[in-house]
């Protein structure tokens, strides 16, 4: 065979096959139609044209169809439906936990936030231009933890359930801070609280922790060492001349607003932490309501220290600075602070939990025996809470307390 497929011999047989004066080779002299070609090919492969019928005659060659060809339709399976899943069905969304209660029924009010305090655009417009801060602008809840040392800090700010209702703002102030770095670093976490019949009692209570915080953080240093070295006689003078400064700030500002010195201040009490693991001194002061505790062996103690009238607000003058800016001349700024100047220095264990509060959770903790139980069973672990435990810990609801809380507790490891 050539190249193309021709034999020897026959180099012209491509040509006159396909030649169109060839006569066709097909068992009529005329030539195929359509029709015939189609059923020729069908047949080759298996197909048959619908109705045509596979007839063959006397010589065994089919016969051509009589019909109009009709379009072939290749039979093809339906679909088959899914399988039916055989897996679990899928879960109910899940709800969103709702704050626990201790009693025998829950509280008044909502768990949720219900109506946002009302602010003062003129506020809002000078606080944009950098001018002055805006206290009462305060968020709901404030929420924050660290670790340094031997121990770990959760602290909460939490608006009451009552205020939270009625629109008010949160009169609670939480304020923590690190001054210094390394193993000299202290931490200060100051909890403030204003009264109800204070209407500016939210403004003081941002106010004094700055305050305080500011001279905390300029005699860092200092307090540190005392500390370290144990200088107890030290530590309850200086903190004792600096938070009659910060009250005496609080009281310069009521007079700058007219209003009586009652009017505008709160209660505070500070935890002074260092970040040493060394050092395990933990110092508290303040003045005004609120709580110390601590968690020991699974039980709180109530640590409060005892007011003593040397430390009224009349005693220890000489541990306070002479006038402050603005403050009159002819008053002591101890006479500013709402109550006798508490002072106290402990030595924390490892498994220890140091509790600062503010009286909305103090009063609840020392009156309802439940309340305080449950807090003890979650935080009697080794290892803190995260924030978001912390915070619905902090959450637990008992009938009677709705004021805000606010709460500092320290780990020790």
């Amino acid at each position: 065979m050539g190249q193309q497929g021709e034999r020897a011999g026959g180099a012209d047989w491509w040509g006159r096959l396909y030649d169109e004066d060839a006569p066709d080779t097909g068992r009529t002299p005329a030539g195929d139609s359509v029709d015939e070609r189609f059923d020729s090919a069908a047949r080759t492969v298996g197909l048959f044209r619908r109705g045509a019928g596979n007839t063959e005659g006397a010589g065994g060659v089919p016969e051509a169809a009589d019909s109009a060809p009709e379009a072939v339709t290749p039979e093809v399976p339906a679909p088959r439906a899914p399988a039916p899943e055989t897996g679990p069905a899928p879960a109910a969304p899940a709800t969103a936990p709702v704050p626990d209660f201790v009693g025998d029924r829950p509280p008044t009010y909502e768990p949720e936030p219900t109506a946002l305090p009302a602010a003062d655009p003129e506020e809002l417009a000078e606080a944009a231009a950098g001018a002055v801060s805006v206290p009462g602008a305060a968020p709901d809840t404030v929420l924050e933890g660290a670790r340094y040392g031997c121990f770990t800090l959760r602290a909460v700010s939490l608006r009451g359930d009552s205020a939270r209702y009625r629109g008010e703002p949160r009169r609670d102030a939480l304020l923590t801070a690190r001054f210094g770095s390394g193993r000299h670093a202290l931490v200060l976490v100051a909890v403030a609280g204003g009264a109800r019949t204070a209407g500016e009692a939210h403004r003081a209570a941002r106010e004094v922790c700055r305050w305080i915080g500011a001279y905390v953080g300029r005699s860092h240093t200092r307090l540190s060492e005392d500390i370290r070295a144990g200088r107890r006689d030290e530590l309850k003078s200086g903190l004792h001349r600096l938070t009659g400064r910060g009250y005496g700030r609080l009281a310069a500002r009521a007079a700058e607003l007219g209003l009586d010195t009652a009017e505008y201040t709160a209660d505070v009490r500070c935890l002074l932490l260092p970040a040493d693991p060394g050092c395990r001194t933990r110092v508290f002061f303040g003045t005004g309501g609120g709580g110390l505790f601590r968690l020991r062996g699974g039980a709180w103690q109530d640590i409060e220290p005892e007011a003593r009238e040397e430390d009224g607000r009349a005693a220890d003058t000489g541990d306070i600075p002479g006038p402050v800016e603005g403050f009159p001349a002819s008053e002591s700024p101890a006479t500013a602070m709402p109550g006798p100047f508490r002072f106290r220095t402990s030595v924390a264990r490892p498994g220890d939990t140091l509790l600062l509060c503010s009286a909305g959770l103090a009063e609840p903790m020392r009156g309802e025996r439940a309340f305080a139980d449950r807090l003890a069973g979650c935080w009697a672990g080794a290892e803190p809470p995260g924030l978001a435990g912390f915070l619905a810990d902090a959450q637990l609801r008992v009938k009677g307390h709705a004021d805000d809380r606010t709460a500092a507790a320290v780990w020790e490891h």
